[in-house]
């Protein structure tokens, strides 16, 4: 049931306490210590490398490089310069999120499964979709750091359902991003975009429920039971009584999430480099002009938001701009979420995580329309208002 190289189960290499019901017996699953020795071991046989982790990497550092040195020798080479430019924008807004998912992830991998079972309830129930979702909403991260956290739940356990909603509730509202949108454009539309983002995340993921259930899309192979009788307040009060923050815990923390979270780094950094070309070429301030308060608009605000890879700190002031500048609540609206559900790393990144396609195509498919048909009528009654 239990993958044991995701990473120790424990916060300290203690014997497991005793907690209520007798969960600790020997045939219990839930985060005693475990005899890695077995079935942890690094393949012997040598790994093949990242060329796209390491080759993306390798643009992102000579485009700011470059950038760096056409400034500070006065060169003009404006295609350089912009994507230099588009580059060093990217990272600047992205690097704390993502640094902080890599540490979060690493943390997760310390924590039993069972602990996340608990915490977001059966993962086929409406209290562990609507927990899901809270969870989403309040999680202060990046969309891209979001996306590490979505990928290390799915490996802890969390259904399909679950996950989905936890990703699509998730990107834009952070407590400190929302803060933000109210000074851009205002606490009304601020309030009507997080309670639609709660609509699609809740709605889509009682979608994929009923297609895993109707076998059309795989189940969590992941998923963790409870054992009857656990008591998680009582057995994280006794793992904690044995914990100790070491160098050699801060260090496996790091590794754990540099490994796990390697699979989101290789295709953020290629949509770095691919967002970065589209910014090169394509100007921004167009925004304005093309992105009405219209079915055409609205269409134009999709097809953008596919193709620029943003971050949700990038995110928010271009949708805030459509709101204000463009006239278009709607279209910021789609702009917000379409990013999410559109985004070619998620997709990527789902691909990789689920090991299915169908569950990484089926995210636009069963988001956009709803995002879509929310941003028509955000339009409708708020265009100019």
């Amino acid at each position: 049931m239990k993958n044991c190289c995701s990473g120790k189960d424990v916060f300290a290499p203690t014997p497991a306490p005793a907690t209520a019901g007798h969960v600790h017996g020997h045939g219990h699953d839930h985060g005693g210590t475990t005899d890695m020795s077995g079935c942890c071991a690094m393949p012997s046989e040598k790994q093949r490398p990242d060329y796209l982790l390491w080759g993306s990497g390798s643009i992102i550092i000579a485009g700011v490089s470059a950038h760096l040195i056409c400034n500070s020798l006065d060169i003009t080479a404006p295609l350089v310069h912009h994507f230099g430019h588009a580059v060093l924008d990217l990272v600047s807004m992205m690097w704390w999120g993502v640094i902080l998912g890599l540490v979060v992830v690493g943390l997760m991998s310390r924590v039993p499964r069972e602990y996340f079972t608990a915490m977001l309830g059966r993962g086929d129930s409406v209290g562990g979709i609507f927990r899901a979702a809270a969870a989403g909403l309040l999680l202060d991260l990046c969309s891209h750091g979001i996306l590490m956290v979505g990928a290390k739940l799915y490996e802890r356990g969390a259904s399909l359902g679950q996950v989905m909603t936890f990703l699509i509730a998730s990107p834009w509202n952070s407590f400190s991003l929302t803060l933000i949108l109210i000074a851009m454009v205002g606490f009304k539309w601020t309030l009507v975009f997080i309670l639609a983002s709660a609509v699609i995340a809740i709605v889509t993921g009682f979608m994929y429920l009923a297609l895993t259930r109707a076998g059309i899309l795989p189940e969590n192979p992941n998923k963790t039971n409870l054992p009857d009788g656990f008591n998680m307040m009582a057995d994280a009060k006794a793992r904690l009584k044995h914990f100790k923050f070491t160098r050699s815990f801060a260090a496996d923390v790091l590794r754990h999430g540099w490994m796990d979270g390697k699979m989101v780094l290789r295709w953020l950094a290629f949509g770095i480099v691919l967002a970065a070309l589209i910014r090169t070429f394509v100007p921004m301030d167009t925004f304005a002009t093309w992105f009405g308060p219209t079915i055409a608009g609205l269409f134009l605000t999709l097809l953008a938001t596919t193709l620029i890879e943003v971050c949700s700190e990038g995110s928010t002031p271009i949708g805030a701009d459509l709101v204000t500048r463009a006239a278009a609540p709607g279209n910021g609206f789609a702009f917000l979420m379409a990013g999410v559900s559109t985004d070619y790393t998620e997709m990527m990144v789902l691909r990789d995580m689920t090991k299915s396609w169908k569950i990484a195509l089926s995210l636009p498919l069963l988001t956009v329309p709803q995002i879509l048909v929310l941003g028509w009528i955000m339009n409708q009654f708020g265009a100019g208002g």
